[in-house]
């Protein structure tokens, strides 16, 4: 898989945009169908749309990061690993990187 990187300004905080990404019920807003995990070092999630995908969270910092590793999903996204970092600006809004790669 290639890498992929974006960079995106979203108008909502920090503390937000990590909710929105590293919650599970937040991602199933979309992304999977379903999932289920913590936003810990070392906790799995489970992504489900047709089956299931795993991943283990690499880092997760409040508000600033979040990366899953691939465990267990479809043979070009395992072992990828995808992230969030996030930078809060003056005016409120949150500059967010995305990246998958590898």
């Amino acid at each position: 898989m290639p890498t992929i990187y974006h960079d995106l300004i979203i108008k909502r905080t920090t503390e937000e945009v990590f909710k929105d990404v590293s919650n599970p019920k937040d991602l199933e807003n979309w992304w999977p169908f379903k999932c289920s995990g913590e936003p810990k070092v070392g906790t799995a999630y489970n992504f489900r749309d047709t089956d299931d995908w795993y991943g283990k969270v690499i880092k997760s910092v409040s508000s600033k990061s979040f990366y899953i590793k691939m465990t267990k999903s479809d043979k070009d996204w395992n072992p990828t690993t995808f992230g969030f970092d996030l930078e809060g600006r003056k005016d409120g809004s949150t500059y967010m990187v995305f990246w998958h790669k590898d």
